[in-house]
């Protein structure tokens, strides 16, 4: 007899492939399994697929005769999510509300809601994997490289790692496919959904600009030529080459425009052509960083980190400023480094955990007279 036919384990269940997939896998290893599908966002538009992703659950849940329970986080997600989300914007830095998400409604109040289900254990589709050690839960990587989301849980301490399952986290995403194929799942084919969530298809510029005022101000050089006028600096993340609207400059070389800096006290875009230095950095500092295990590593620390989701692992030393100050040093520059965003620490295939990139150093460069 399966070992776990007395443990009730409750799936989250997005009306995705990889979640139906998790929830099938659950059920065929002796778990007593039901999903929940939570509704994170109140809007139900043209651009929103609420309703659609909640009928390819129900209809999972009947082919694998397992209850779907709903919830509504909508108001949560507001105040944990959405509100850090619109104030980063206004700071001109660049959110990653998926891992707040994670930190604050799948693995809290998606937890908490599942608890008082009767849920022993809850359970996710993401492409990570857990390992109990003799001193803590450790995460590691999925075992698919390309789809790896241990970057995006980076922030959940021990006691959310104690109660989580990753089903799918040993798979390729091949598999999973294939799994949801062989067994008639009607999310088999259904592809994957991509961007921040609460935005769905929609243009960003036209969301963003529901919630916070654009102010449109002057895009510059680096030596302070006037090439145009941006719409707005929330609307431009660094490293940006697509809508700036400056091609064609006069005396200008052939090469690409691409963001380089926002200077915020004068409302300025600064972009540059080409690879310039000024996009790339050796040195990055992040704050309050979450460690996974609860104990901090003795420092300095040689490890590998990502400044971005979907980046190879870069090699770098950590060490710590102040109280509340780490700096992070890499053996090569790293590209478009940007404040807002997330750096996680890896050793090997485990998360080790991260913090809020907070500010760069620029490479040492001159250009010229």
């Amino acid at each position: 007899m399966n070992s776990f036919h007395n443990t009730s384990v409750i799936v989250g269940l997005s009306g995705g492939v990889d979640s139906s997939v998790s929830a099938l896998l659950l059920k065929q290893q002796g778990y007593q399994v039901a999903a929940l599908f939570m509704k994170n966002w109140e809007d139900d538009d043209q651009y929103c697929q609420n309703n659609k992703d909640r009928e390819d659950a129900l209809a999972v849940c009947k082919k694998l005769d397992i209850p779907l329970h709903f919830v509504n986080f909508s108001r949560e997600y507001w105040q944990e999510v959405f509100e850090h989300f619109l104030k980063e914007y206004q700071l001109g830095r660049t959110p990653n509300p998926d891992v707040l998400c994670n930190q604050y409604i799948k693995f809290a109040a998606f937890l908490k809601h599942a608890k008082m289900l009767g849920a022993d254990k809850i359970a996710m589709g993401h492409y990570a994997r857990t390992r109990t050690d003799a001193e803590s839960i450790r995460l590691l990587k999925g075992c698919d490289q390309n789809k790896d989301q241990s970057y995006f849980l980076h922030q959940l301490t021990q006691a959310q790692l104690k109660e989580a399952l990753f089903p799918i986290g040993d798979l390729q995403k091949a598999q999973v496919r294939q799994l949801a194929l062989a067994h008639d799942l009607p999310t088999h084919a259904k592809k994957d959904s991509t961007g921040i969530c609460f935005i769905g298809e929609r243009k960003f510029r036209a969301f963003l600009s529901e919630y916070l005022p654009a102010q449109p101000g002057l895009i510059k050089t680096v030596k302070g030529e006037t090439l145009g006028e941006h719409q707005g600096l929330m609307y431009y993340t660094l490293g940006q080459r697509q809508g700036l609207g400056i091609g064609g400059q006069k005396d200008a070389l052939d090469a690409p425009w691409y963001v380089l800096e926002k200077e915020l006290n004068h409302n300025v875009l600064i972009v540059g052509q080409g690879e310039d230095p000024k996009l790339y950095t050796h040195t990055l500092y992040t704050s309050a960083i979450h460690w996974i295990s609860g104990r901090a590593p003795n420092l300095p620390l040689h490890c590998h980190a990502k400044v971005r989701y979907r980046q190879s692992d870069q090699a770098c030393t950590l060490t710590q400023v102040s109280s509340q100050l780490y700096r992070v040093d890499f053996t090569t520059p790293q590209r478009a480094v940007t404040p807002g965003q997330y750096v996680v620490f890896y050793q090997l295939d485990s998360c080790l955990g991260g913090g809020i990139i907070e500010s760069t150093e620029p490479l040492e460069y001159d250009h010229g007279t």
